[in-house]
């Protein structure tokens, strides 16, 4: 099955959790009740839900008219992908933005979801360990799963990887008189005996390829499971160092990273080192911020120790080292030219006797001169965990208006680790996107700590992570581990250990909470609301219920208009 497809629930199921957890555009696909073989689009529409009836001639699949597609998959990436096809019967604009996924079958890692036979191919060998194995989503069938392993039989692309559909009806079988009530059952027993295929050749399952994929609403289990997993790997004892639980990630994280090779050549200039806090922490040059005042007549005059760091079109964080004195003019210079109105301090000045950052600002109520540009101290407070400082920054030559910066330095981590909780860091992360929001044509947020890789990089993707969420609901698919390394080729060497691997999915984990205990204050609202409105329609408004009543009913032939 695909994410968005959900075996066992009417249309009735399909509103309520649309209603109570999706938002405008959230979607997703069902078995018709009505029609055995046809299946149900269910989508929100601004309050209301809306169905959809998909008919499987058992040729092709169609909304019973229009394009027609040899798969489900197809014709909901058709839709999902092409906004302002789909019409209600009253014209109003039916759009598939954000699917609302199902609950994975299993918890166990082996499981991957919704993943492609050639992108399955591809991960196993890579692995290239004769007996390593998946479960994915049969994206054929949907409701049915594919067990996929590779072999050591050599075929034209390597080592063949074998495809062994496994059905699931009121069971999980891959034919013959077996039945498992669940896949990881399924999944145990032929790890003990192996699978014969149709040809007679035997398929062994050796080791699993662990998914990194989970959806966002159950990440407290994957937490426990990567802890339990580092827990019985302690418990072994002895010498042999097995990889286990978050260890196990974030290994397979650095050694993916490894084969990003991209250049770092102005980083490496003689004009460019004395820029440089660690003469190895250099940014890539596709990435680089680059100083638009430089003289192109001086080398290296338009260099930066700084990245642009992408999440989509619309946000953008630039992530950087922390200043030297020979860098604060282009820190300020930078900040100028990007337009940013907050930047972000992720360490103190001094940490266990080690300089960090050189202070940039002036003192309170002082005003300091930094090359072209003059700046000013408004104000600065402390909060818990933080301190505020408010600046203006304005040219020396007064041909701008002064521009506010809100500087924000975050205090409580500790010199070594990571903090002991998260919550400090979200509330942290809460002000200053709210700060951000506040500038209409703000540019990208400055974020820094000393070598701008760890806490920053350690920031820079909770805030991703976050924002997804925020974005799609939390019933959306999150990848940590590849969140990271999309950063990382961005700016080498984001998040740099261990431990802040595992307070990332800490913080997710936390966000999550905090947002389903919002969901439950927000249903009782409603309900109450609801209970309100249902006396006053008792007293002559009885028709609204039947208005609304008759726009949950299912779309039949005709009252969905394709364009």
């Amino acid at each position: 099955m695909v994410r968005w497809f959900h075996r066992d629930i009417s249309g009735i199921d399909a509103e309520t959790l649309l209603k109570n957890r999706g938002i405008h555009g959230s979607f997703l696909a069902r078995p018709s009740k009505k029609n055995a073989g046809d299946f149900s689009l269910s989508v929100r529409v601004g309050e209301i839900v809306t169905h959809i009836r998909i008919q499987n001639t058992g040729d092709y699949y169609d909304l019973y008219g229009g394009e027609k597609f040899a798969t489900l998959s197809e014709l909901v990436e058709y839709y999902t992908g092409n906004h302002g096809v789909l019409q209600d019967k009253d014209g109003t604009l039916i759009e598939l933005k954000y699917p609302f996924n199902s609950s994975d079958p299993t918890t166990e890692r082996w499981y991957h979801g919704h993943l492609s036979g050639p992108s399955a191919e591809k991960l196993l060998r890579e692995r290239d360990e004769p007996g390593t194995f998946l479960v994915r989503e049969s994206l054929s069938n949907p409701g049915d799963f594919v067990l996929s392993a590779l072999t050591d039989e050599m075929g034209n692309s390597g080592k063949r990887v074998s495809h062994i559909k496994i059905m699931c009806g009121v069971s999980y079988t891959v034919g013959g008189k077996e039945a498992f009530e669940s896949l990881a059952d399924l999944v145990e027993n032929f790890k003990r005996k192996g699978i014969e295929e149709v040809s007679g050749t035997k398929v062994y399952l050796k080791q699993p390829y662990f998914s990194t994929r989970v959806n966002a609403a159950n990440i407290e289990s994957r937490v426990k499971l990567l802890d339990q997993t580092a827990e019985h790997q302690n418990e072994e004892g002895g010498d042999k160092k097995i990889k286990a639980g978050f260890w196990e990630e974030f290994d397979a994280l650095q050694k993916s990273e490894s084969k990003v090779k991209k250049s770092r050549d102005e980083g490496m200039r003689p004009e460019n080192k004395s820029k440089n806090r660690y003469k190895n922490i250099l940014p890539f040059d596709d990435t680089r911020v680059i100083l638009q005042t430089g003289d192109p007549n001086v080398v290296g005059s338009d260099y930066i120790n700084a990245n642009y760091v992408k999440i989509g079109p619309q946000k953008v964080y630039i992530a950087c080292q922390g200043c030297l004195a020979t860098t604060v003019n282009d820190f300020w210079q930078m900040v100028w030219q990007e337009e940013t109105h907050v930047i972000v301090m992720t360490t103190r000045e001094v940490e266990k006797g080690r300089n960090k950052c050189v202070p940039y600002w002036p003192d309170p109520g002082a005003s300091k001169e930094f090359g072209r540009y003059v700046v000013m101290s408004v104000s600065e407070r402390d909060a818990t965990d933080y301190k505020v400082r408010v600046m203006e920054l304005a040219p020396l030559d007064q041909s701008e208006a002064p521009r506010e910066i809100w500087h924000y330095q975050y205090l409580s981590w500790p010199d070594h680790g990571v903090p002991q909780e998260p919550g400090g860091v979200l509330s942290f992360l809460t002000q200053v996107n709210n700060k951000q929001m506040e500038f209409a044509s703000a540019g990208p947020m400055i974020i820094h700590c000393s070598a701008g890789i760890g806490r920053t990089g350690t920031i820079v993707v909770i805030d991703m992570l976050i924002e997804t969420i925020d974005t799609k609901g939390v019933e959306c698919d999150i990848d940590i581990q590849k969140c990271i390394l999309m950063v990382r080729e961005q700016r080498s060497g984001m998040v740099q250990t261990e431990a802040q691997y595992r307070f990332i999915y800490l913080a997710v984990q936390q966000h999550i909470e905090s947002e389903k205990v919002k969901q439950v204050a927000c249903k009782v609202r409603g309900m109450e609301e609801l209970n309100k409105e249902d006396v006053y329609e008792n007293l002559g408004a009885k028709g609204k219920k039947d208005v609304k009543k008759q726009k949950s009913e299912e779309k039949k032939g005709g009252s969905v208009r394709k364009r």
